[in-house]
């Protein structure tokens, strides 16, 4: 088991009692039920438990079920858990060789794997450590010691041009996919019966995460290393510019990790999953969550005017000038969100999408249809309509989360700023005053981005890999 990140369950045959416990993060998905005979059911998707149970719920991260005391007792309770302010001195020799440690862990393998890169810090990062340490392992030995690198987006999209120039610094045999507007809104009924949310955020990432691994599964690799869980730790996230002090920045980061199983865990977990591809992810390493979340928080502060972007502890542990990992403007790249890098169209494509199918009227009406959690956009309204579709239980609805958000924060650092309270979206982009491409600098129109016509995608076989023409 790699380091309390898979669940389990065990039976005792004796009396057919039987203890389950869940990962400590939640990067795996899990679920309980309980039938009207009294039956107990465990199922890593919703699909498993609706239809044969009256109450099913998420299985909380980090918690024991023992069906002899029939209730939860958490088993992982790491010292940030409390959310009390830490005071270790910044370390960062520690803090890169932790992370080095954690890769390496997840490097156990006998089957053919890649990296997703998405030429942002986090996924680079992860990639510039397996590329150096990939020649030592098993893997290298059966597979070849060159690193398979693979990411997706829109034509022209920032992530495509950073991760070309990270494969082509690394050496890594790079495969780049490519998607349309339009093949993604085809894709996002699938999308949603799959990672089971009508969570915005998390539907926007989720769908070329989907579509690029059907196209990664498709060459035989069997699973692949990711960098999600950085900007919950690191407070990377660009509304983490306005945290007003150290003690509500770490408590946001709290919050954020222990959140983490509703989205980006979900979104990685699920996407990849539903092609039966396996992702791995290095950051959620209990070791290295335990050394990063200790750290002083005032050295994780965001202060432009000292030269202190996002995530400035993990970039500066790994700006190394005699051996760098990196090139200097990829180590020091602003923080792009999934759904952003992949293309900004891709959002804004979304909205005209959804603007079409529901209306003024279906909007005013929203908190009579949709009493808990009330969607307050047309897309929102969209995804809901087509969640409650494959998932009409009041169990299901329940186990998506809720509440105002900006550039992914949570409800509570909303109050950060008085003006996000009318921005209200998921998007990095809705850090008005912080992101190099806010939506206040934005003139380009959302409707360009998606055609009267369904686009039937051809895939060409490169010599990068395989790329979804339009």
């Amino acid at each position: 088991m790699l380091d309390g990140i898979f669940s389990f369950v065990l039976l005792d045959t004796r009396d057919n009692s039987f203890l389950v416990a869940r990962d400590a993060i939640g990067v795996t998905s899990l679920y309980i039920g309980w039938g009207l005979d009294g039956s107990v059911w465990i199922a890593s998707e919703l699909k498993g438990l609706n239809d044969d149970c009256e109450h099913f719920e998420t299985f909380p991260p980090g918690h024991l079920y023992s069906s002899k005391d029939r209730e939860f007792r958490r088993w992982y309770n790491p010292p940030w858990f409390s959310e009390a302010i830490p005071s270790a001195p910044y370390d960062p020799l520690a803090l890169r060789n932790a992370f080095e440690m954690a890769v390496i862990k997840r490097l156990m393998t006998d089957v053919p794997f890649g990296v997703l890169l998405s030429g942002g810090l986090d996924s680079s990062l992860v990639a510039a450590i397996t590329a150096r340490h990939l020649a030592g392992t098993k893997a290298a030995k059966q597979w070849g010691a060159k690193l398979h690198s693979f990411c997706v987006g829109l034509k022209g999209a920032p992530d495509l041009r950073a991760a070309k120039e990270v494969a082509d610094y690394l050496g890594t045999v790079h495969h780049e996919f490519h998607f349309t507007v339009q093949d993604g809104i085809d894709a996002i009924e699938d999308v949603i019966y799959h990672i089971e949310t009508y969570d915005v955020t998390t539907i926007r990432a989720s769908t070329p995460m989907f579509l690029m691994s059907r196209k990664i599964k498709s060459l035989g690799v069997k699973w692949v290393i990711s960098g999600e869980g950085s900007d919950e730790i690191f407070g990377g996230y660009l509304y983490f510019h306005k945290a007003p002090n150290k003690e509500e920045f770490h408590q946001e980061t709290c919050r954020k990790i222990k959140a983490l199983h509703k989205y980006d865990c979900l979104r990685a977990n699920k996407s990849t999953y539903a092609w039966g591809l396996e992702a791995r992810v290095p950051f959620l390493d209990k070791e290295f969550i335990n050394v990063a979340m200790n750290i002083d928080p005032e050295n994780k502060m965001i202060k432009p005017e000292e030269g202190r972007i996002e995530k400035w502890v993990l970039r500066k542990a790994f700006d190394d000038e005699e051996h760098p990992y990196l090139p200097k403007h990829i180590l020091y790249r602003q923080k792009e969100q999934f759904s952003d890098g992949v293309g900004y169209s891709w959002i804004d494509g979304l909205k005209a999408h959804a603007a079409k199918h529901v209306t003024d009227k279906m909007m005013l009406n929203a908190a009579n249809i949709f009493p808990h959690n009330t969607p307050n956009t047309k897309e929102a309204y969209y995804y809901r309509m087509i969640f409650e579709r494959f998932f009409p239980q009041n169990s299901a609805r329940l186990t998506v989360p809720g509440g105002a958000s900006v550039a992914c924060s949570t409800a509570k650092a909303v109050e950060w700023d008085a003006a996000w309270s009318n921005n209200l979206d998921p998007s990095g982009r809705a850090a008005l005053g912080v992101h190099n491409s806010a939506y206040e600098n934005q003139i380009n129109s959302a409707k360009a981005a998606v055609g009267p016509e369904k686009i039937i995608p051809k895939m060409e076989i490169s010599p990068l890999g395989v790329a979804i023409q339009s």
